[in-house]
């Protein structure tokens, strides 16, 4: 599944997202290394020594990417 938003688009398998950001960074992470913080509208990657998050447009994105990963 792909999701656009305002600063890329995340691509979504059952067991990674990637974030193709528009200014050429891609991000990766696997499914058991990220967070949500639904109030922010954030997706947040913690793998120990590597962290990202990126912020989402809408409750409406955060939400299908939770459904696709299987995190309801």
């Amino acid at each position: 599944m792909i999701i656009q938003f305002s600063a890329g688009k995340l691509i979504l398998s059952p067991f990674e997202l990637q974030a193709r950001l528009d200014n050429g960074c891609q991000l990766y992470a696997m499914v058991d290394d990220i967070k949500f913080h639904d109030d922010a509208l954030m997706i947040v990657a913690d793998a120990g020594a590597v962290r990202w998050n990126i912020k989402l447009d809408s409750n409406e994105q955060l939400q299908d990417v939770k459904q696709e990963l299987g995190i309801c």
